[in-house]
């Protein structure tokens, strides 16, 4: 039986996400109350230009202070698509005093306060629900901290930024520099005025971080992950790339150690195989790839970001938490007790591509293998192309840990037969 008396909602922003949510709200209304078991009515939207037109949206709803507006009294669920850190971190902290649950899609505070926030939440028993945080339409999030609430999740490798794969997978597919890569984006839309937070990694980053807190156990904040961005990549990059068979992917990586005693956190580009599944996401897509004990190998994929895919999970978490209302409950709050500490990158083992201008006389291939042999970072392959006295000496490496390739790479540059490392890039994926 229905419960006729709706279940208030307040939206806090109503750019192209928040615009989405309101619209969605409205057209499918009859189904959402079915599906919930109770209306649920658009009972205020926060916004900081009020008088613009926004088609579909009682301007009598409209208000520019959004506190008076989680402080009612009566809002039965607050929506945050705001963004950022403040006011966003005060006003859901306010939702909760006041006796709201919230859905929330501010990657940025959740990498940041996570730990924080369901603390405030479970204070006040409330929901924080953020499927819409990482990868947009993607189901994710609920399906690490509910259905694979049983198994033990190894790691999780993805492509979890459609701006970057998009300017990748153009340099890849049409030999485009970075440049006109990121030019072609921004002009389709896919990358901001500013692209920093995409190009270099911030983004992802953050959504490093929510993932392997959920995927781990433990508490792992947006400081404990290591960011490399992707503007250094070059079409040499990529041509070395298809000679050893792979592409080149801006990759968020969160892994268990091997003796299951800690974690790490990582984003930055990586050579991944073509025959690996994240190889064929193309243009704007996000995949993830999750390797647990019991469930094996798992791939979600689909549009991660966009005013109605990230709508589309911000939906998905209203529906969920308000049906937790109606049975008086709550969903899945933090769960950290694992407590396992977050590495450095220095512990990190992979392969790596490293690239080499060197002088083109004999004796300087067995001085550069003498001193990978040195640092205990043994070669796999070895490739070289010399003219003219100039010549490039590509080396892929066997696995070994980041601090040992570290160490090799310093003391490469002290060669005289070094002339410049031109490149150095992780091999992920095999």
């Amino acid at each position: 039986m229905m419960r006729t008396r709706p279940l208030k909602v307040a939206l806090l922003g109503c750019g192209v996400v928040g615009s989405e949510v309101a619209r969605i709200m409205t057209t499918h209304a009859d189904d959402l109350a079915a599906r919930i078991g109770a209306p649920v009515e658009l009972a205020g939207v926060a916004v900081r230009r009020p008088s613009k037109v926004r088609e579909g949206i009682d301007p009598s709803l409209v208000t520019t202070d959004a506190t008076a507006l989680v402080k009612r009294g009566d809002i039965d669920v607050v929506v945050e698509v705001i963004g950022g850190i403040e006011p966003a971190r005060t006003l859901i902290t306010t939702a909760f005093e006041y006796g709201a649950s919230v859905v929330s899609a501010n990657k940025a505070l959740l990498a940041q306060d996570g730990a924080a926030l369901h603390a405030a939440a479970e204070d006040h028993d409330a929901d924080l629900y953020y499927e819409a945080a990482v990868a947009g339409a993607i189901p994710l999030i609920r399906p690490l901290r509910e259905s694979l609430a049983g198994d033990k999740v190894n790691r999780v490798l993805g492509i979890v930024n459609g701006t970057t794969n998009f300017i990748l997978d153009k340099m890849d597919t049409t030999g485009a520099g970075y440049q006109e890569a990121l030019d072609e984006a921004t002009a389709l839309g896919y990358a901001e005025a500013d692209p920093t937070a995409d190009v270099e990694g911030f983004d992802a980053a953050a959504k490093a971080a929510i993932l392997a807190g959920i995927a781990f156990h433990s508490r792992v904040r947006l400081d404990d992950v290591y960011r490399e961005g992707m503007t250094e990549v070059t079409a040499a990059d990529f041509a070395s790339a298809k000679e050893m068979g792979c592409t080149i992917k801006l990759l968020a990586i969160c892994e268990r150690a091997e003796d299951g005693e800690s974690v790490t956190a990582r984003v930055h580009p990586a050579m991944i195989p073509l025959t690996h599944p994240l190889a064929s996401v193309r243009g704007a897509y996000n995949a993830v790839f999750v390797e647990s004990d019991a469930s094996g190998q798992l791939m979600f994929y689909g549009p991660g970001a966009g005013g109605s895919p990230t709508a589309s999970a911000v939906l998905g978490d209203l529906v969920a938490v308000c049906r937790n209302r109606l049975n008086g409950a709550t969903g899945p709050g933090e769960s950290a007790y694992a407590a396992l500490p977050v590495s450095g990158m220095g512990e990190v083992v992979t392969r790596y591509h490293i690239s080499l201008d060197v002088a083109d006389k004999p004796g300087v291939l067995a001085q550069v293998a003498t001193v990978f042999a040195e640092h205990g970072v043994s070669i796999d392959t070895v490739r070289q192309q010399g003219k003219d006295g100039e010549a490039s000496l590509v080396v892929v490496t066997h696995r070994a840990s980041d601090a040992a390739l570290g160490g090799t790479v310093e003391a490469l540059r002290k060669l005289d037969t070094v002339r410049g490392v031109a490149s150095i890039m992780r091999v992920e994926g095999e």
